[in-house]
């Protein structure tokens, strides 16, 4: 692999350079007297030091370790992501537009897209992400979807600058990568999942991804070929809903010089050519990338300093 932030696009991909101009645009928002809170509502974190990062991914150039003892401080972090609903109160109070919406387009799984489905410009070396003009987050797979029944679901095809607008607003943050390692962690120590070293304990599956052959067999043997609700499966000990899986959650880091950190893996990630639906696993985005994978939580308390930019 590379070193390009968007070396990982396999997972969530990247928009091209060309592209961000129009994306760049500022948009003033303006902070919410009173804002929605989490579906999941909010849980209060202790904070403290923390064994951080993996000795063992399969990923080198993720940089997962060395495995490093961090401390945060006490925080308060939504129980579940940001979901449609959440994202729409946010949209028709400030009337605020997304990248994908601004710049017409954003990247959608070809699985979701029916068979007679124009050919458009795939990410490269991943056919398997497609341009589609009209998909953003009232449109997840493209002008002709809509979002009835999925209220409860976290908002997608969101950027980190789109997050980051939303937090304006709300009067909240999004998460420093340690924090939501630690918070994802549940307490546990070393352990490559929220609930322990087991991915599907005792055979129960315990969070979204791609089961069956990738790309073309999900078999959605655990109950969703999409996202699923944010609070589908059971939480961890913190009582944090799906912190792996279902969406790449934004982090507030750097990864490298023009990306941020995603976490948490998505219901697209599978064993194959994507195991990072792992606590620990990471990888970086362009601040304007957006796609069917990607969404965000936030936190509340004193912000904290930056983590490493490696």
């Amino acid at each position: 692999m590379s070193d390009d932030p968007g070396r990982s696009a396999c997972c969530a991909p990247q928009r091209p350079p060309q592209a961000r101009t129009a994306a760049a645009t500022a948009i003033r928002v303006e902070h919410a007297p009173a804002a929605a809170a989490p579906r999941g509502g909010w849980r209060e974190l202790p904070g403290g030091p923390f064994l951080m990062g993996s000795e063992d991914s399969p990923y080198p150039a993720d940089r997962e370790g060395p495995v490093r003892e961090e401390t945060v401080d006490a925080f308060t972090m939504g129980a579940t992501a940001v979901t449609h609903a959440e994202f729409a109160v946010f949209a028709d109070a400030t009337g605020y537009r997304t990248d994908a919406e601004r710049l017409g387009w954003s990247f959608v799984f070809g699985g979701f897209l029916p068979d007679d489905f124009p050919p458009t410009r795939a990410a490269a070396a991943t056919p398997w992400w497609r341009q589609v003009h009209g998909a953003d987050w009232r449109h997840p797979e493209g002008p002709a979807s809509v979002l009835d029944g999925r209220d409860d679901h976290p908002v997608v095809h969101v950027s980190y600058d789109d997050a980051l607008a939303y937090c304006r607003w709300a009067g909240v943050r999004l998460p420093s990568e340690a924090e939501w390692e630690y918070a994802a962690r549940g307490g546990l120590e070393g352990e490559p999942y929220p609930w322990g070293d087991e991915r599907d304990p005792g055979g129960e599956y315990r969070m979204n991804i791609f089961r069956g052959t990738f790309p073309g067999g999900n078999t959605a043997a655990d109950g969703y070929r999409g996202t699923c609700p944010v609070d589908a499966f059971p939480a961890n000990a913190y009582g944090l809903f799906n912190m792996t899986g279902n969406v790449w959650e934004w982090c507030a880091d750097r990864f490298a010089p023009g990306a941020r950190v995603l976490k948490g893996g998505s219901h697209l990630c599978h064993e194959s050519y994507c195991l990072r639906y792992r606590t620990s696993a990471r990888m970086g985005n362009t601040p304007d990338s957006s796609s069917g994978n990607i969404g965000f939580r936030v936190v509340r308390g004193p912000e904290t300093r930056e983590g490493r930019e490696l």
